[in-house]
């Protein structure tokens, strides 16, 4: 094990359209963790959320995800899963010891952990990661890039 860091830690998302808030958010992730689940939502699960605008297919965003941990000599320290829920392995595994979340995410860490102390687990560390500002000063997100009002590292466009 490295020092100073967990041995696992998890962290989700839909990774559409990746871009520097994903960048930063995966960079943190083994920046705490040894080893990190790697939640990608299914496409199931995204069709409940309901997004207004495309999102990549399951295998395109894996594949994407799959990319940049490769460049970043990340891929061996991760283990990739499919999401079909906010929670994934989380509430059950006995592994992960951290789960990293953005602002906007935090709550699902706090159910997270919640629903461990009711099954009897000890809770996860949150790490809470700042969302990534675009030059507006207003959080990159997939739909802000898909929506071509920022680039993938936060310019704005037009």
């Amino acid at each position: 094990m490295l020092t100073n860091r967990l041995n696992w830690v998890s962290v989700g998302g839909t990774f559409d359209v990746m871009h520097k808030g994903h960048w930063f958010l995966l960079e943190e992730t083994f920046n705490v963790g040894d080893m990190a689940v790697v939640g990608i939502t299914t496409d199931e699960f995204v069709a409940t959320m309901k997004k207004n605008h495309k999102v990549d297919c399951y295998k395109e965003r894996l594949a994407e995800v799959k990319e940049f941990l490769s460049e970043r000599g990340y891929l061996e320290r991760a283990e990739i899963v499919p999401l079909n829920d906010p929670f994934g392995p989380t509430i059950d595994s006995d592994k992960i010891e951290g789960i990293v979340v953005s602002e906007e995410t935090e709550v699902t860490a706090e159910v997270i952990n919640q629903m461990r102390v009711e099954r009897g687990k000890r809770p996860l560390l949150i790490f809470v990661i700042t969302m990534v500002l675009a030059d507006d000063g207003k959080p990159i997100s997939s739909t802000r890039v898909r929506k071509q009002e920022v680039d993938r590292y936060g310019r704005l466009i037009g």
